[in-house]
């Protein structure tokens, strides 16, 4: 019985192969693009989950500064870890860890510029699952020079030998030894550390602000007792069932106890699984883009889907007498059902093959797309039912209503030809093309506003020159001699000018809530972002200065800050100039205000800035060229390098650069947006393709007629097209109003953004309405042009 339905169906399909193309050729890039969609999706969900503790390990974060300063800090002080796992008994362990920059490593002859290298404690190894693979897991760090490298780190630097006990040079003259060995970390890792040095390295070689006075009164004698460094990233391991609410509580009353003048620090607890989606106080932080990628996937599949059920009810008209004679010989209503049910699950298995083969095929482009390492293994148990879930609710959902439509024809009632008035159900279809169309809107409306925010984020004025100017971190070597550096660059004439900064102009820097000024209220606690700079950089980046004047490059500058206008503000002070600042230990008078620039992402908004005259500290040089002529430039700056650090490569990033990287998640988002939006409109194009095909294939005697009665072909096309366009329209009406909403969520995830303006859905609105009339515009002037006498012939 069933090889005789496969039998049937089979045929049905070869016999309306073009029918049965457009179902098959829809279903196969829905059910492609969903599955791409839903593996990034769970990609993303899958962040930081494998931990066997992840449930009880938790990052800790603290809250500072009022106003428009206040942030939560993820890098905090370390005393915090030390304190917490001899104090609490709910805390089973802490992980501290240190990320430096980059680095240069040394074996041989080879020279390796490691950027994701770190100091951590020896418990990174137990409270996440980073076990070694090679060397002692009990004790991975037998004294402060000891190395632990990833797998590839340890192919890249030794090759095939035994990295165990390999000794590498660091920095200069650095000497340590390989220790341990762990897996590369897998893709859906926040960590992704190369190189591991022991913390106890970090404390004991004066990295911290050991055996100096801090605030005129208290010596620093080990990072344990630095209340003040916000350099870590602090992890705790909770026992079962800790109340993490009190816990926070208790860690604020360690730090409030250990250093008053910090009054009040609230601390917050992240869990591990959380940290990659959502920041830490619990607002969106990729999330969003999750959720929005899932709905876009499952509505793809609707799309999809509606393309079936609709060209499956509208041809049952011409399928009423198969339907009927079938009956009349005696076949029951369930053998119709698990007929056209079967005729389903044999379209949806070729299309379902040709979507894996499709999935296979474009898989690594789509990671390129995406920037992920995703893999689709058929025989991975997760990801196949997975799939086979989708499939079978997407099977359900596009053949249950056709098969129960065709099996409940009455026999009698077709043969009169009675059925003919309500076979098509035309409602139900026109709420399905409204539905199509209305996603397809929806995501073209989505596409073009992330393009205009990204092209807003472009365009939009930072308050500082980034044309043409690139920049490198200084060694401390050449650090020494910047200004022989900055002189000798300048001879070039490819180089207009040269400047020292102590921060990233883009990236970010240091940040201190230490500070006091006259007429501070009581309960201000505002944060200002650091800017180390020299006389040099506010003319350098054609900065602004709203009032007073800038550094002169004289001693006493050393007492002087300039501050920009969100900081005058936030302090409450309407003519700032000469009044008393102090920054940390430095007590000094402000000379100047800088006009607001942008130092991060417009995702944030602009937060109080302090420049401090420090050269010392400007250990990063930014190089303005001509533009022009900048391969001479970069030339001249690295034959200045060489003259220090020749056995280091020279590293350099355009501004330009690296200012577009802060947006390369919204970058990819916007071309994957993009390229499933297209997908969508070319499904439901296909379903209209059909319909239009099938309209001028049941109207064959109407328009035959209408031709006789001296109908044109203009008129008939109006006839065929009229229907459809108001639908699009309709569809219009309704997608509007949502992709407004959706949108304006998104946007509000910037703090400084584009308008959405009515043109926008305008465009879109004309896009669906021209691609729907080009679809359809074949068929209808295939009809139009048909001999009249061919149309009246046919019964």
């Amino acid at each position: 019985m069933f090889k005789n339905y496969f039998r049937t169906a089979w045929r049905n399909i070869c016999g309306n192969k073009f029918y049965a193309t457009i179902n098959i050729g829809g279903l196969t890039i829905g059910l492609a693009v969903g599955v791409f969609l839903l593996l990034w999706v769970r990609d993303e969900l899958s962040f930081d989950r494998a931990h066997k503790n992840e449930k009880n390990i938790y990052r800790i974060g603290i809250e500072g500064g009022t106003g428009i300063s206040k942030q939560i800090f993820t890098h905090i002080i370390a005393p915090v870890a030390f304190f917490a796992k001899n104090e609490l008994p709910e805390v089973q362990d802490g992980v501290r860890i240190m990320n430096i920059g980059d680095a240069p490593f040394k074996y041989k002859d080879k020279v390796f510029i490691e950027n994701n290298f770190a100091f951590t404690d020896p418990s990174y190894f137990s409270v996440f699952d980073f076990g070694l693979i090679r060397g002692n897991p009990n004790n991975p760090f037998p004294d402060i020079n000891s190395l632990v490298i990833t797998e590839s780190t340890a192919r890249r630097y030794f090759g095939n030998e035994d990295p165990i006990g390999k000794v590498v040079t660091m920095g200069q003259d650095e000497q340590c030894k390989v220790t341990g060995v762990i897996r590369d970390y897998p893709e859906n890792s926040s960590f992704q550390y190369k190189v591991l040095l022991p913390i106890a390295r970090f404390n004991e070689l004066g990295y911290v602000r050991r055996q100096t006075t801090y605030d005129g009164k208290t010596v620093v004698p080990s990072m344990n007792a630095d209340w003040s460094n916000f350099g870590f990233a602090t992890y705790l391991l909770l026992q079962p069932n800790a109340d993490r609410a009190m816990i926070e509580k208790k860690l604020q009353a360690i730090h409030e106890r250990n250093k008053p003048d910090d009054k009040p620090v609230p601390y917050i607890a992240q869990p591990l699984g959380r940290m990659h989606l959502y920041n830490m106080d619990g607002s969106d932080g990729g999330i969003a883009a999750v959720r929005m990628f899932a709905i876009v996937a499952l509505l793809i599949l609707v799309v999809a889907c509606i393309n079936y059920v609709n060209l499956s009810t509208a041809r049952s008209m011409l399928r009423a007498k198969e339907v009927g004679m079938r009956k009349i010989v005696g076949a029951g209503r369930l053998q119709l059902f698990l007929q056209f049910m079967i005729e389903t699950i044999l379209l949806f298995a070729i299309a379902a093959v040709l979507a894996f083969f499709l999935i296979y095929l474009l898989l690594p482009y789509f990671n390129q797309l995406s920037g992920k390492q995703l893999v689709f293994h058929l025989w991975d148990k997760t990801v196949w039912w997975w799939i086979l879930a989708v499939l079978l609710g997407t099977l359900a959902a596009a053949s249950i209503y056709p098969a129960l439509l065709l099996s409940s024809f009455k026999p009698l009632n077709v043969l009169k030809g009675k059925i003919m008035t309500h076979l098509g159900n035309r409602t139900f279809r026109r709420v399905l093309v409204v539905l199509q169309f209305s996603v397809s809107i929806i995501l073209i409306v989505g596409t073009m506003i992330i393009g205009s925010q990204l092209s807003y984020i472009r365009n939009r004025s930072l308050g500082y020159d980034k044309e043409h100017i690139f920049s490198f971190g200084m060694r401390p070597e050449m650090q020494n001699h910047a200004g022989a550096v900055k002189n000798e660059l300048l001879k070039n004439k490819a180089i207009v000018a040269v400047a020292g900064v102590g921060r990233d102009m883009v990236n970010g820097g240091s940040a201190t809530g230490d500070n006091d000024w006259d007429g501070k209220p009581a309960k201000s606690n505002t944060w200002f972002s650091q800017v180390f700079a020299d006389e040099t950089t506010i003319g350098f980046f054609k900065m602004k200065l709203a009032e007073g004047k800038n550094f002169s490059g004289a001693v006493a500058d050393s007492t002087h800050f300039l501050i920009n206008e969100t900081a005058m503000r936030e302090m409450g002070l309407k003519d700032p100039i000469g009044k008393r600042l102090r920054i940390q230990t430095v007590n000094g008078t402000i000379i100047g205000v800088v006009k607001d620039f942008h130092f991060s992402s417009v995702h944030d908004k602009i937060e109080p800035a302090v420049f401090q005259f420090k050269p010392e500290n400007c250990w990063r040089l930014y190089v303005k060229t001509t533009g022009a002529d900048a391969a001479k430039a970069i030339a001249a700056a690295q034959a200045v390098w060489k003259q220090y650090s020749n056995d280091i490569p020279f590293r350099y990033e355009f501004l330009d650069d690296s200012y577009n990287k802060l947006y390369l998640k919204e970058q990819r988002q916007e071309l994957i947006f993009s390229l499933f939006a297209a997908v969508a409109v070319f499904i439901s194009c296909l379903g209209l393709l059909g319909l239009a095909a099938y309209t001028a294939q049941v109207k064959t005697k109407e328009i035959g007629i209408r031709k006789v009665l001296g109908a044109g072909a203009v008129r008939i096309v109006r006839l065929l097209a009229t229907e459809f366009v108001l639908l699009v329209l309709i569809a219009n009406v309704i997608a509007i109003p949502v992709a407004l909403y959706v949108m304006t969520g998104w946007l509000n995830g910037f703090a400084y953004r584009t308008a959405i303006t009515p043109g926008v859905f305008i465009y879109a609105g004309v896009c669906a309405v021209l691609v729907a009339m080009v679809t359809i515009s074949y068929h209808a002037f295939r009809a139009a042009v048909s001999n009249p006498v061919n149309s009246l012939r046919t019964e």
